[in-house]
């Protein structure tokens, strides 16, 4: 008799589908987006807080009538006109774009030459690095008390040493055709040393073969200078000169502590009549108006400053 074997049935695998590759990317990239703004959360509710809360309750502030302790009313651009209409506002604008433009014709080559200075030095180069970067240490404050006494048309150290050189003295930030200069080489002085350092960089990254061709066809030191130095720092030079731009014209250290804005509103800058209206003036609306009109103009300079920054990237 012959034994029948019986056959399990078969089992019908169902195929497992593979994950989607795009899919296991996405979610990847969605979870190291979370990670990363996880450990930046801290930092940006600090820039909301007071950064960018400050700026938007700003703007709302320059289209009211604003005290404290007292209701906002809405005034329209009543602000923006009496701003424009004060006498100061024209002697603030043209003060500021004064020492903007003192400082790029002082403040700019100066720190350029010294950088080519440095870098053409075989000795000591780290202790004249320190020594032009440690103004930049200086509390701002300190900075301008010190030369506040250095201007002293008494016994201030400019004038002891002009007659030491028997030569007449000035009354540098006392003086109405003076004063503006005065703050200008305080924040030259001030500001000069970073400066140095990222054109040091700039000059060290330029090729020596270069120079050396230039030397080979007989070029001198203003021509090698003229024709292979400006070129190949031209984009640095230039970032350096908007942000010069934008700082300058936010200048209200020096004159706050130095001048106090005079002598003859000489001195009074856009950032100082703010400090003015907001402070002396208790007039809210009026100093919003004035950071507005600051706001959009530096924002110009901001927008041309990353585009440019943008397109070197990419020529990079």
């Amino acid at each position: 008799m012959t034994k029948t074997v019986e056959r399990p049935p078969a089992v019908r695998v169902r195929p497992v589908k593979a994950p989607s590759p795009a899919g296991g990317r996405r979610r990847r990239r969605l979870t190291d987006h979370l990670r990363a703004y996880g450990f930046l959360l801290g930092g940006l509710i600090c820039f909301a807080l007071f950064s960018w809360y400050p700026a938007i309750r700003a703007v709302v502030i320059a289209f009211q009538k604003y005290t404290p302790g007292s209701d906002p009313e809405w005034v329209g651009t009543a602000n923006f006109t009496r701003v424009w209409q004060d006498p100061e506002f024209a002697a603030a604008w043209r003060n500021t774009l004064t020492f903007t433009l003192l400082a790029l014709l002082i403040g700019f080559a100066i720190p350029f030459v010294l950088a080519l200075v440095l870098n053409e030095l075989r000795h000591a180069k780290a202790f004249f690095r320190v020594v032009v970067y440690l103004p930049v240490m200086i509390p701002p404050v300190v900075s301008a008390l010190l030369w506040k006494w250095f201007y002293d048309p008494g016994a201030g150290l400019a004038n002891e040493a002009l007659r030491l050189l028997h030569l007449p003295t000035s009354n540098w930030s006392n003086g109405a055709d003076t004063a503006l200069v005065s703050l200008v080489i305080v924040a030259t002085w001030a500001n000069m040393g970073g400066t140095v350092l990222i054109y040091l960089a700039a000059l060290q990254s330029i090729p020596g073969e270069l120079y050396e061709a230039a030397e080979l066809d007989g070029a001198n030191l203003l021509q090698r200078v003229r024709h292979v130095t400006v070129p190949q720092t031209r984009f640095v030079i230039l970032m350096l000169m908007l942000l010069q731009i934008i700082a300058t014209m936010q200048v209200f250290t020096e004159p706050f502590v130095i001048t106090g804005g005079g002598p003859e509103n000489a001195t009074v800058t856009v950032l100082y009549l703010i400090y003015k209206y907001a402070f002396l003036y208790n007039d809210f609306g009026g100093a919003c108006a004035l950071s507005v009109m600051l706001f959009a103009l530096l924002g110009a300079f901001s927008a041309v400053y990353l585009r440019l920054t943008r397109s070197g990237e990419e020529a990079a």
